[in-house]
């Protein structure tokens, strides 16, 4: 038998083979399908929301996933936000991934994935959707970056952050809402998110420098502390203004002699940062 002969017949016999039960390559199946039950049914409490793989560089981190009202997720990533030109794929998948309803009141539950912001009581709000995906994008994420947030709130921000990187910071200052968020944050299983309570105006001075900050109330101008524990190339994303003079949002980037650049997005409306800010006129 020919050497060419040898060839082809090995090559048909590996052919073959590849056909046999169990010996086929596995491929990764990322899609989900479920119904949301009615929320005036009875039922039995749900299980614990199972563990998301994390991606390569992402090794010691698990993130819940759940199929709880993904059809609703869905068309809240394609209607209101993809629809309003927010392009990056990661940060799209962040948003259908997250449930935006563990994260409001039972009370406003039924409205958790309309085109709004939603109460979510001691005077604070979870932001629209298009807004926290909007923001988020503006940050650039890449996985290995450190990220803190100013204003924890409800917790879905740095549960969207949490899906784009392993190293999540986020302050309130209101404390019983903290306390909240925090337990809910440990008891779905986000285990990359460190929290604290205190001013978000002084930032988190331990945990600097921040390859990227997001601010999700408004002072009047960018705090210097938070100017300072932005690393060099890093970006802030962070509303500006008072709500009687207009707020826009703006991203600042730290360039390599110090100064910031400033670029202006939209004009928008959050609640106003307090503590320290409010002392300082900014």
């Amino acid at each position: 038998m020919s050497i060419v002969s040898i060839a082809l017949s090995a090559l048909a016999v590996a052919g073959w083979l590849a056909w046999i039960p169990g010996l086929r390559p596995a491929f990764a199946r990322a899609s989900h399908r479920g119904i949301h039950q009615n929320r005036g049914q009875e039922e039995e409490p749900p299980p614990k929301p199972p563990i998301d793989t994390p991606p390569q560089g992402d090794a010691k981190v698990k993130r819940p996933r759940t199929d709880e009202r993904e059809t609703q997720r869905d068309r809240m990533v394609t209607r209101q936000i993809a629809a309003r030109g927010v392009k990056n794929a990661r940060v799209l998948k962040a948003m259908r991934q997250v449930p935006r309803h563990w994260f409001v009141p039972d009370g406003v539950a039924s409205r958790a994935y309309a085109d709004r912001p939603l109460p979510i009581g001691f005077e604070q709000t979870i932001s629209q959707p298009y807004i926290v995906a909007l923001m988020t994008e503006l940050l650039q994420l890449k996985p290995g970056d450190k990220v803190l947030e100013v204003g924890t709130g409800s917790g879905y921000q740095a549960a969207v952050l949490s899906e784009l990187t392993h190293e999540v910071f986020t302050i309130e200052i209101v404390e019983p809402l903290a306390k909240r968020t925090n337990e809910l944050l440990r008891s779905k299983g986000y285990d990359n998110i460190q929290t604290r309570i205190g001013d978000g105006y002084r930032g988190w001075p331990a945990a600097a420098p921040f390859d990227a900050i997001i601010v999700t109330c408004a002072p009047d101008a960018p705090p210097p502390p938070l100017l300072q524990q932005l690393a060099v190339g890093g970006r802030m994303c962070i509303p500006v203004g008072t709500q009687w003079t207009g707020q826009e949002l703006v991203v600042l980037r730290k360039k390599e002699d110090g100064s910031i650049e400033r670029r202006s997005i939209i004009p928008v409306r959050f609640v106003p940062m307090t503590g320290q800010a409010r002392k300082r006129g900014g």
